[in-house]
């Protein structure tokens, strides 16, 4: 997954064409990392979603204008609004509930 910064979420996320999924991650938080693989498979299955992330340590603009106070934290951004947002470690079928109006059917 590509990282944004405060200075490029504007043109990465809000203005993007189609939804995109940020994960507010640090490198010390293990529950961010466990949570990494399920978002890079969906980022290998989906073509209707972005998926980009976000070190809180380094943006702390952009973690504070969408409140993140607990990490890890994944907001779906459409149109340049938040429209769904998952707390902590979750295992993948909460992802998919969360983010299931915008998944691509699958293939076949």
């Amino acid at each position: 997954m590509r990282e944004v910064t405060d200075a490029s979420f504007e043109e990465d996320v809000l203005r993007a064409d189609g939804p995109v999924v940020v994960d507010f991650w640090a490198p010390w938080c293990g529950p961010c990392r466990a949570i990494a693989p399920i978002l890079e498979q969906f980022e290998q299955e989906q073509s209707t979603i972005s998926f980009v992330k976000l070190n809180v340590d380094e943006n702390l603009q952009t973690a504070g204008r969408y409140d993140v106070l607990s990490i890890p934290t994944v907001i779906l951004f459409e149109d340049g609004e938040a429209r769904e947002t998952v707390i902590g470690a979750r295992p993948r079928p909460h992802f998919e509930r969360a983010f299931e109006r915008w998944l691509a059917a699958p293939a076949g």
